[in-house]
């Protein structure tokens, strides 16, 4: 199994230009010389592009330097070098890339195959052809630059350790996210597909959340940024209690985490699910929910995929609605 990395520093380099040439043409019916030295060639770029078929940073973890080929040398008769090769380095679709020395944004790739130049190739020296004023080459634009991963998914799990959050991925989506009975079996952000009709959108099973995750503890701060970008947070309850907690508590809980960590992300479209809904004490503790809290809430049980069409359908809901509105 990959292991999921959404931080990286890279150091960047473009490629330098080829030399211009100084040369001379003569032959025995010229009275003067005729200048004839091409330019050189200029040096590659260095180009970040998204690309779907990447799912982490992991790559560049453990490569850091990353450098474009140097433009090609010219040569007498006018002819010209090469242009360097520029050095495309694929990210992940929801990369953000930032300057390391100022820290501002560069670019945020939110689509399959967008990119960005963020190192540019040196000029190549200029020739005599022509009778131009003879320059040296340019170096190449260095940086240093911070990577950081966002998932790009339509929907977020989110929930305590062990509620379900993979079984229910699993039953709902073209993915099969690993399920074990002990808390953090997920470890890193996991992608399905769902297809309903015609309607497909992405549901990210985010890793389980435990109190303090606002300020760090339990890498929850990692795990909170991937939800940032979902349309709809689903969040989901062990309302039987399996682990001993009060399904209530953890619902005030996981608010009070969002609330801490952004309020944007607070106050994003939210849909309760009740899971575990085919175990004794279920029954008991969503009547006790019901009189607490006013919010709508979705029965199933992921085991037993009972509940997941009217969960689907809801999303698919509040999905075609968000869809209308951006448009």
């Amino acid at each position: 199994m990959a292991v999921f990395v959404d931080e990286a520093r890279i150091f960047v380099s473009a490629g330098k230009g080829g030399n211009g040439c100084e040369s001379f043409y003569s032959d025995k019916r010229m009275r003067h010389p005729r200048p004839d030295g091409g330019d050189g060639g200029k040096g590659g770029d260095v180009i970040f592009e998204a690309s779907r078929s990447i799912q982490t940073l992991l790559d560049y973890k453990f490569r850091q330097h990353h450098k474009a080929k140097k433009g090609g040398h010219a040569s007498s008769k006018g002819k010209y070098g090469k242009t360097g090769l520029d050095c495309i380095l694929k990210v992940p679709v929801g990369t953000i890339i930032r300057d390391a020395d100022t820290n501002l944004l560069v670019k945020d790739l939110v689509f399959d195959g967008q990119s960005i130049v963020v190192a540019r190739g040196g000029r190549g020296g200029v020739g005599n052809d022509h009778k131009k004023t003879f320059k040296p080459p340019q170096d190449g634009q260095e940086k240093t630059i911070l990577l950081e991963l966002k998932i790009m998914a339509d929907v977020g799990l989110i929930g305590f350790p062990n509620v379900g959050k993979s079984t229910l991925i699993s039953a709902i989506s073209k993915v099969r996210s690993e399920v074990a009975n002990y808390p953090f079996t997920t470890k890193k952000p996991i992608l399905g597909f769902v297809s309903q009709d015609d309607f497909e959108f992405v549901i990210a099973d985010l890793p389980g959340l435990i109190e303090g995750a606002h300020d760090g503890r339990g890498l929850g701060d990692k795990f909170l940024k991937h939800a940032e970008r979902t349309k709809i947070l689903v969040h989901v309850l062990d309302m039987a209690g399996v682990e001993g907690r009060d399904p209530i508590e953890d619902y005030r809980k996981i608010n009070h985490e969002l609330r801490e960590y952004s309020h944007k992300l607070f106050f994003k479209k939210r849909i309760v699910v009740a899971n575990k809904m085919d175990l004794s004490k279920s029954r008991v503790n969503l009547k006790r929910f019901k009189k607490e809290f006013k919010d709508k809430i979705f029965s199933v049980s992921a085991v037993e995929k009972q509940g997941l069409n009217n969960l689907v359908n809801e999303i698919r809901k509040i999905l075609c609605h968000e869809n209308s509105e951006e448009k």
